[in-house]
């Protein structure tokens, strides 16, 4: 197979993934390049962790450009019980200033039971996310300050899936309704039951991660082709099938706040590092199996997946190279469309 600056650019990055399996793809202008290995193609399923909340992310503007929430919406005007102290809104949830924690108080003791080292969040349920959220205090004012926050992101979820009319646990069902299957992603959603690549840690396999009470912040499985999909309508939003869609494509990648002390800046989920040549914009995420990486650069129309069925291991080398080939990609399009297995 001939090579070009798009393939050559990215056979580095999946040489480093380091589990049994993985797939890289990329767009540059109108050339498209997967490549992959083991038993990945570039229609596996691979748990993406928080790369979830990207998705969480373009329902909340989804329902937004529909008008049935906005984000200056209080969280508690969509809950069974009034939150104490100052407003905790959409907002909030979406730029990780909520002042929540990172994860829920009790889910560590309950992750204990389930299986630390297997599925930690398998224990933790739609009521223990409600429970928790009545006894926790925040952190900070929300709006105040930015800390990452899983608990705020299977919270922002459970608020949209009643916002639009349903339960807490209808998240799974009103993101395929209202994304993933208008943007014509066959792949993604949050079934564990659906096949899937298996993930690993150490070396070892993991069994598929369950995430009922914090789904919205890191239980969608995707592939390579999905994201790749996705994010290439984040480069051209004006190509989604509907307006609403064109509107929230859009709308997830405006900057919303500064990152004190970085430089960077958030957008809803999204983060965004300023470059003499544009906006980077880029999430990462992870299970006890499988690591992924998506981002894109809109002024040239670059954009870059990375996944592998393996954990991440410390300081996310896997992570901080995807990083790296995506700022690093050739920028000569050529048109061409290169499938390859290594």
């Amino acid at each position: 197979m001939s090579s070009t600056p798009l393939t050559a650019a990215l056979r580095p990055l999946l040489e480093a993934a380091r589990g049994p399996a993985a797939a890289v793809a990329a767009v540059r202008g109108t050339e498209r390049a997967v490549l992959s290995s083991g038993q990945a193609g570039e229609a596996a399923r691979f748990e993406t962790g928080s790369l979830t909340k990207t998705f969480t992310a373009l329902l909340l503007a989804e329902l937004a450009a529909r008008g049935e929430v906005r984000y200056g919406d209080r969280a508690d005007r969509y809950l069974p019980f009034r939150l104490p102290g100052p407003p905790l809104t959409l907002l909030h949830l979406a730029t990780h200033t909520s002042g929540l924690p990172r994860l829920p108080p009790g889910l560590l003791t309950r992750a204990v039971r389930s299986g630390w080292l297997s599925n930690p969040y398998a224990g933790f349920r739609e009521d223990d996310l409600l429970d928790a959220l009545r006894r926790t205090p925040l952190r900070h004012s929300p709006g105040s300050r930015v800390h990452y926050s899983n608990f705020g992101g299977g919270l922002l979820g459970h608020v949209l899936a009643r916002a639009a009319g349903g339960t807490g646990g209808d998240y799974a069902a009103l993101l395929a309704e209202r994304v993933t299957g208008p943007l014509g992603l066959p792949d993604t959603d949050c079934d564990p039951n659906r096949p899937q690549l298996t993930g690993h840690w150490h070396g070892r396999p993991r069994p598929a991660l369950l995430m009922p009470g914090l789904t919205a912040a890191g239980a969608v499985r995707s592939s390579a082709r999905d994201l790749l999909r996705v994010l290439t309508l984040l480069l051209h939003p004006d190509t989604a099938p509907h307006p609403v869609l064109r509107t929230a494509l859009a709308e997830v990648q405006r900057p919303r706040l500064r990152v004190p002390r970085t430089g960077s800046r958030l957008c809803l989920i999204w983060n965004l590092r300023p470059r003499p040549d544009g906006a980077l914009l880029h999430h990462s995420g992870g299970t006890r199996g499988f690591t992924a990486f998506a981002g894109f650069l809109p002024a040239s129309g670059t954009a870059l997946v990375a996944l592998t069925n393996t954990a991440p291991t410390p300081f996310a080398p896997f992570v901080q190279s995807a990083y790296g080939a995506l700022r690093g990609l050739g920028s000569a399009p050529s048109g061409q469309v290169w499938t390859a297995r290594v």
